[in-house]
């Protein structure tokens, strides 16, 4: 069960910090989905990101309190150098897309690539098809995108960020499968312990317990 807990309250004691990333084409709506999520606003007028940014927002999962910092980046081909520092240390990723233009679904197959190339390997996807808002001018049909998802084993919904359609349910339903998974690990990881063997999780550690600092390692940059 999770639930929103405020839009980040500071004196908060924070047990989960969760990257999450914001990946597809320019112009599908990333920035808004994020700004939905993150502060509950949508902006007519919003500006191509320029680089990369990150938000955070802090959730209630299980009784567990959980800082989603969310990170956002330009979909155009010349910030494609940002990547591989974005990516890394992500644990979920919301890969976007907009219904209205058939060519940024066709896309996805490659930003997914990319992803897995550079992801931890259990990072959690949830396909986004964007700006149901603009049922009249859908291009990529429901199916096609249901489809897609269930061949890749990725989670799919269709959002609105205008009429915040959707947008809360693809971040929870990350947050608490992350969650899950890493309830999981550090349940196997004692159960070794109890047995007298050391704790050993395989794959890279998918979380880091404490203040939204740690991660990432390094704050990604970048105006050009």
């Amino acid at each position: 069960m999770a639930s929103g807990g405020g839009y980040g309250d500071a004196s908060q004691k924070i047990d989960y910090v969760f990257k999450v990333v914001l990946i597809g084409d320019s112009a599908v709506g990333k920035s808004q989905i994020l700004a939905r999520f993150a502060r509950n606003e949508f902006s007519l007028d919003s500006k191509a990101t320029i680089g990369v940014e990150f938000q955070t927002r802090t959730l209630v999962i299980q009784r567990k309190s959980v800082k989603a910092q969310i990170w956002d980046t330009a979909g155009q081909e010349r910030y494609r150098a940002v990547t591989s520092a974005y990516y890394r240390g992500a644990v979920g990723a919301l890969l976007v897309y907009d219904i209205t233009k058939r060519q940024t679904f066709d896309h996805i197959p490659r930003w997914l690539e990319e992803l897995r190339a550079h992801a931890d390997k259990n990072i959690v996807i949830m396909l986004i098809g964007n700006k149901t808002d603009l049922e009249d001018q859908r291009a990529v049909p429901t199916e096609d995108a249901k489809e897609f998802a269930q061949k890749e084993g990725l989670f799919f919904l269709e959002t609105s960020a205008m009429e915040a359609t959707n947008v809360e349910d693809a971040f929870l339903t990350v947050l608490t499968e992350i969650f899950n998974i890493v309830n999981k690990k550090n349940l196997a990881a004692g159960d070794d312990q109890a047995n007298g063997n050391p704790a050993s999780l395989a794959g890279k550690k998918i979380l880091v317990p404490g203040p939204a600092q740690v991660i990432p390692e390094k704050k990604a940059c970048c105006s050009s």
